[in-house]
């Protein structure tokens, strides 16, 4: 096992981390201030894949087609929000489900409409289609630095935004005790239509970048959003820094575990075996490691305190 394997797995898992804080961050955003359960969050995450590849075939940019993904998802969240979702605050969390699952099948049949069935592809722009010499002589894909590089600088402005701004204090003020701000003349509604907007660019962000990695498909935003809500259940629903810590951890856990169990399991087992059981376990870790949080902290680890 070379260090240069580690530290190449090393970046993977913080790259993956980066891309799992990206569709998080909206998510807890929206479960956090809101109390709604939106399982349409990777159907936001697929518009913005979608609006990504579009835009690039149509104009040959694919920043024009970053742009896109951002507007269209914030778009739709938007109207979602304005013409679904604020309907459901005051239901329960099974109304809630059963609503935001309904809207998966909507985007999905109006997406598969729109585009067909095929997976649609999106090429890197010149500038981060190469690699990167990192120090030690390892070579790694620019734009899985720039994903990284991104998710950092999306951090820091939700940071500041939410610790520095007015916009900050009334989504925390609404997060705590959303009647009490309302009395105080604060147009509740269009905070949560911002709110449910912010989310959904965040989660159209991270579909166009893993979009450009894997592929454009329909259907793309459901398993991710399984992982999404590990994350925010591991790092503490409505954190900000939680949904960081949390997404870094899962990334990690997945991408090493997938990466080196099946090798420490060779060490005495039969390779047929180790592959097996390694693949196996390191496909349960995440669960795994999210039961043992919930044992030890029920309220994640940046979670407040019922």
């Amino acid at each position: 096992m070379s260090a240069l394997l580690v530290a190449e797995q090393v970046l993977n898992g913080l790259q993956y981390g980066m891309m799992l804080f990206l569709m998080a961050a909206g998510l807890t955003l929206v479960f956090g201030v809101m109390g709604l359960i939106n399982l349409a969050h990777g159907a936001l995450y697929m518009t913005g894949a979608f609006a990504c590849a579009a835009v690039a075939a149509a104009t040959g940019s694919f920043w024009l087609g970053l742009a896109a993904s951002l507007a269209a998802a914030a778009s739709a969240g938007a109207l979602v929000e304005l013409a679904v979702i604020r309907r459901l605050y005051a239901r329960d969390h099974l109304d809630q489900v059963l609503a935001t699952f309904a809207l998966i099948l909507v985007f999905s049949e109006t997406t598969r409409w729109l585009f067909g069935s095929f997976p649609l592809y999106l090429s890197l722009p010149e500038a981060l289609s190469g690699a990167v010499d990192l120090p030690g002589g390892l070579v790694y894909p620019a734009f899985r630095l720039a994903i990284i590089g991104i998710g950092f600088a999306v951090a820091v402005f939700l940071f500041w935004l939410i610790g520095r701004t007015r916009l900050g204090i009334r989504i925390r003020a609404g997060e705590a005790d959303r009647e009490m701000i309302a009395a105080l003349g604060v147009d509740i509604g269009r905070l949560y239509t911002l709110v449910f907007a912010l989310g959904a660019a965040l989660a159209g962000l991270a579909g166009a970048l893993v979009g450009t990695i894997q592929s454009v498909q329909v259907g793309m935003g459901e398993p991710v959003l399984i992982l999404a809500f590990v994350v925010i259940v591991i790092g503490g629903i409505g954190s900000i820094r939680g949904a960081l810590v949390g997404a870094l951890v899962v990334g990690m856990t997945d991408t090493l575990g997938k990466a080196f169990l099946p090798q420490l399991f060779a060490l005495a087992m039969e390779p047929s075996a180790a592959r097996a059981v390694g693949s196996a376990l390191a496909s349960m870790l995440i669960y795994i490691l999210m039961a043992a949080v919930l044992i030890v902290r029920p309220q994640g680890l940046f979670g407040a305190r019922a």
